[in-house]
């Protein structure tokens, strides 16, 4: 009988082992950190990161016939190239309908330099590129036309190369501000073509010509199961850092594109690009508090969504040194923070909008609770 006792009692032995292993497993598998997402970090954004600024005889035009708004028009990117290396992660290009060529290749600019007895500025762009048919990148049609890269697809094809050499960096985002300027009195410009839903068919056009699908993050990754994409950021959350890594995200800057894009897409399945959407409509993922109070930005940046805000505007903030607004939108938690003033590129005052030991992003101060550290931001 003691042979017997003690069988039973080495199998119970067995058996609580076994209970107490499972249990410790299960209980370490539970506690796993959860991955870092790509919306869990703040990344430093170049405003009109296309603007290459005017040319010497069309500063002097703009100073004697428009000098206010010369004093917000006065400055200038390096090239996106420059701009990545040196850690800007958002990216604005201001887009032109142009779908037979030609129609911004005379600005009004030279004529107004040549009225004004001035010597000529060098060419604003090759003047083949500005005559075939494709998007323009530009800030205003006919009178501040000189951007660091021209058309609009070469511009992507920089960003993609910029990409390929660096396959692992952080997600770039590709802000794309759909632009009808209205006619600027007493200014002779040309009227930008509509952004309908042809127009921006054709812009996800281009975009597809130079990124293969699988280099970018649509609204059907982010979406997956989900009817609709609001809902998959709300319970599901965005694409992890790691699978973001080299890859590029497209977002629409102007809300009122997003109806026309949307137009045979029910919450963008088959697009490219995000919508600047109001939060709780069905396409609502990304949105944009440019003016945003910190309190507003960070209710939505909990509830999941991808805000970006500016840092300074209309270098006002810069010319006076003045970082509470920076300093605001930094403690808000909105994750694109766009800056006329990046990393690299401080003002003569000393503003700059950068990240302690200049890194290229930094975890997310509304993310606390989320592991995240200074080396899961390095390449």
């Amino acid at each position: 009988m003691r042979v017997t006792r003690d069988i039973t009692i080495g199998h119970a032995l067995v058996s609580l082992l076994a209970v107490l292993l499972f249990g410790f497993a299960t209980n370490a598998s539970t506690t796993q950190p959860t991955p870092l997402r790509l919306n869990e970090l703040q990344y430093i954004g170049s405003h009109n990161s296309y603007h290459a600024g005017l040319g010497a005889s069309e500063t002097i035009v703009w100073k004697r016939f428009d000098p206010v708004t010369f004093a917000i028009l006065d400055y200038a990117h390096p090239s996106l190239t420059k701009q990545l290396d040196d850690g800007v992660r958002q990216l604005e290009l201001d887009v032109y309908g142009d779908a037979q060529g030609g129609r911004y290749a005379h600005p009004a600019i030279d004529s107004l330099v040549r009225q004004a007895g001035l010597s000529p500025d060098p060419p604003f762009a090759d003047p083949a590129v500005m005559q075939r048919p494709g998007y323009k990148v530009m800030h205003i049609q006919d009178l501040d036309q000189r951007s660091n890269c021209q058309p609009f697809i070469t511009c992507l094809a920089e960003v993609r190369t910029w990409s390929q050499a660096h396959p692992t960096h952080l997600p770039i985002f590709i802000l794309v501000e759909t632009v009808l300027s209205p006619t600027r009195k007493p200014y002779p410009v040309v009227e930008p073509e509509p952004f309908d839903t042809k127009a921006l068919d054709a812009l996800d056009a281009e975009v597809r010509s130079v990124f293969a699908r699988n280099e970018y993050i649509s609204p059907d990754d982010v979406r997956g199961q989900f009817p609709t994409l609001n809902a998959a950021i709300r319970k599901q959350g965005w694409p992890t850092l790691k699978s973001a890594r080299g890859k590029v995200i497209f977002l629409l800057d102007q809300r009122w594109v997003g109806p026309a894009y949307l137009q045979g897409h029910l919450s963008l399945r088959g697009r490219v690009f995000f919508t600047n959407a109001v939060p709780g409509t069905d396409d609502a993922a990304f949105t944009e508090l440019n003016d945003g109070d910190a309190a507003s930005i960070a209710g939505l940046v909990k509830q999941g969504y991808l805000v970006r805000t500016r840092t300074d505007a209309d270098l006002k903030e810069a010319q006076r040194n003045d970082t509470t607004r920076r300093d605001a939108m930094l403690a808000s938690g909105a994750q694109l923070l766009s800056t006329d003033y990046p990393d690299g590129e401080p003002a003569a005052t000393g503003y700059v909008v950068s990240f302690p030991a200049h890194l290229h992003a930094r975890c997310d101060p509304l993310f606390a609770q989320v592991p995240c550290t200074s080396a899961e931001l390095s390449p």
